[in-house]
């Protein structure tokens, strides 16, 4: 399923340059399984023809209050109705002021004043000057907006089309979309604290090798991001990976397992979750060469020496908090074969409540993956799905848990 299946958006366009992102917007939600209304202010239609908006959406699009195309003439009514949600993308801040006040002079207004509170929720991008994001009456204007329960999303920093460079600029497409479907989330970890660990590590050799392993830290970043949906305060420790930090996530960039380890247990203190999903290398050389180890045309190998690394989640699991019942924690085991036993043996070794196996070298690098759940009471089976899905499936498990 698409993370947006069954989902019907009304996407309003108020006036402002940031229209141009409503369009790319618009077609990423429809790809994520929604289905699209698009009503747009007279203002907006200056930035942005309805046509594209049409296009882009395969429905017509809205501009007008007396549009004479609803049966009863009140589509401020009806769109309003039909929608799990209203996202103004962009809400300029005239938008915004007119929503606090209750004016409703237009058809996209009307239907945000219309709409059943308890039904339907607005969420508004705001998009706007530095300056104007800055003053005092629209940062009154914002916080009112939140307390009276509508769900205001943060804004970019960067360029603007003015020249000047702030805060004030419209989130990306993809921030947008990823911050939509968040919110349709169960908040199943709301006031939790998610401490994951993510990626390989990577023991260096001499300062142009290393020792480091294939785990893409693809999991571990759908933890996070699955985490954060749930309402979860999520801080992420990274080894050595190309990903993006999935939005509202707290990201601490490590390369060695001595690294990781340090950043681990810096933030157990205040996790109440700890899901150890990096592949922390076993070993690491016991020396680092200063410089590169050169070939001298012997035939003759170097002779490496190495020292066991730190066991991070069975420190963990062994801490006062852990032991306590103050902090859970859930280990991962990527295996390449027997996998049902390895995970069982490594839960007892480790001393962890939940252990999570898969197989390593299936889904190294691939973005579906399947997981066996092992707890004291036996093992259960995630079936083959994305490794997003999975992660949300796991963040529900952790959370039924941590109710018991």
């Amino acid at each position: 399923m698409t993370n947006l299946s069954e989902k019907h958006i009304v996407l309003g366009l108020s006036g402002g340059i940031a229209c141009y992102k409503a369009a790319e917007l618009c077609r990423a939600l429809v790809k994520a399984g929604a289905t699209v209304q698009v009503v747009m202010t007279e203002a907006a239609a200056q930035f942005m023809t309805p046509v594209t908006m049409q296009a882009l959406s395969n429905r017509p699009v809205y501009v007008s209050q007396w549009d004479a195309r609803e049966p009863n003439n009140m589509a401020h009514i009806n769109l309003g109705r039909e929608a799990d949600a209203i996202l103004v993308a962009p809400a300029s801040a005239d938008f915004m002021a007119k929503l606090l006040h209750g004016r409703a002079d237009d058809l996209l207004s009307l239907m945000c004043l219309a709409r059943p509170l308890d039904k339907v929720p607005l969420l508004l991008a705001p998009a706007m000057n530095r300056e104007m994001w800055a003053h005092p009456a629209t940062q009154r204007n914002v916080a009112q907006l939140r307390a009276d329960g509508t769900h205001v999303l943060e804004v970019g920093q960067g360029d603007q089309a003015c020249g000047e460079v702030g805060d004030g600029r419209m989130l990306e497409p993809e921030e947008i979309l990823e911050d939509l479907i968040a919110f349709f989330q169960p908040k199943v970890l709301q006031g939790r604290s998610v401490l994951v660990s993510a990626g390989p590590t990577y023991e260096p050799i001499d300062p142009v090798r290393g020792i480091t392993n294939l785990s893409s830290g693809k999991m571990g970043f759908a933890i996070a991001r699955a985490a954060r949906e749930a309402g979860a305060q999520v801080t992420l420790v990274a080894g050595p990976v190309s990903l993006a930090t999935p939005r509202g996530v707290q990201r601490v960039n490590v390369r060695s397992a001595r690294e990781m380890q340090e950043a681990v247990m810096a933030a157990v203190p205040s996790a109440q979750v700890f899901v150890a999903t990096a592949a922390v290398a076993d070993w690491r050389p016991d020396q680092a060469a200063d410089q590169k180890i050169k070939k001298d045309g012997s035939g003759q190998t170097p002779t490496l020496r190495f020292t066991e690394n730190p066991d991070i989640l069975a420190g963990v699991a062994q801490s006062e908090r852990a032991q306590s019942g103050a902090l859970f924690c859930v280990g991962f085991a990527a295996e390449s074969h027997d996998l049902l036993n390895h995970a069982k043996a490594k839960r007892e070794r480790k001393g962890v409540p939940l252990l999570v196996g898969n197989i390593g070298p299936a889904t190294f690098g691939q973005d579906d993956n399947a997981l066996l759940l092992v707890d004291a009471q036996g093992a259960k089976e995630l079936p083959h799905a994305s490794k997003l899905e999975l992660a949300r499936l796991l963040v529900q498990d952790i959370a039924r848990r941590l109710a018991v």
